[in-house]
């Protein structure tokens, strides 16, 4: 299964790979994002600020 993270469009198709990524539902549609983009943005995802806003 390929997973394409939200926020800087990394591609990956590596299931083993995508099992650090995390989801998110943002305004009743479910967002896909990579192990550094989550890092990058952990405060704001506790936070539950939209992406729009990191």
């Amino acid at each position: 299964m390929t997973a394409t993270c939200d926020f800087c469009g990394r591609v990956e198709t590596d299931d083993a790979k995508t099992l650090t990524w995390t989801t998110a539902v943002e305004n009743g549609r479910r967002r896909t994002f990579c192990d550094e983009c989550s890092r990058a943005n952990l405060r704001a995802m506790e936070g539950k600020l939209d992406s729009e806003w990191w």
